[in-house]
């Protein structure tokens, strides 16, 4: 998988392009169960929702091996800007990669994810991330 993609982009960053830029989506690739118990990315003050995709099906843990097809069913367009998250930036980062390797022009990893990485006491949610960071979310 090549490593080529736009690049890592902070939450708030991703926010700005949200709200400045048309043709530019968010793609969220958690778990089904990770949407509905930990929350999800409210864009609705944007008039616009995120776009939600498994890199990793739940709850087995394995690729999604339509992932590619479950994107171009929502966005067709691969001039478009995608900006993917997960939980940490781990998986998003990977599918930021695979979609570029598949000719989507522009896919950026949002650094930090969802959660972010874990504090000393192993919790994640206030380091960095979408929620750490203040963005609108909503509990599943």
């Amino acid at each position: 998988m090549s490593e080529f993609y736009a690049g890592d982009i902070t939450p708030q960053q991703a926010w700005d392009m949200l709200e400045k830029q048309e043709n530019t989506f968010l793609v969220d690739v958690r778990t089904q169960a990770e949407w509905a118990w930990v929350g999800q990315v409210d864009l609705s003050p944007l008039e616009k929702q995120p776009i939600t995709v498994e890199w990793t099906l739940f709850p087995n843990g394995m690729p999604n091996g339509d992932f590619l097809g479950d994107i171009a069913m929502h966005i067709e367009n691969k001039d478009a800007t995608l900006l993917l998250l997960c939980r940490s930036g781990v998986r998003s980062r990977h599918a930021a990669m695979m979609l570029t390797e598949k000719g989507y022009k522009t896919c950026y990893n949002i650094s930090g994810g969802f959660e972010g990485d874990k504090n000393e006491q192993n919790h994640r949610g206030t380091i960095n991330g979408w929620k750490a960071d203040g963005l609108p979310w909503i509990q599943g």
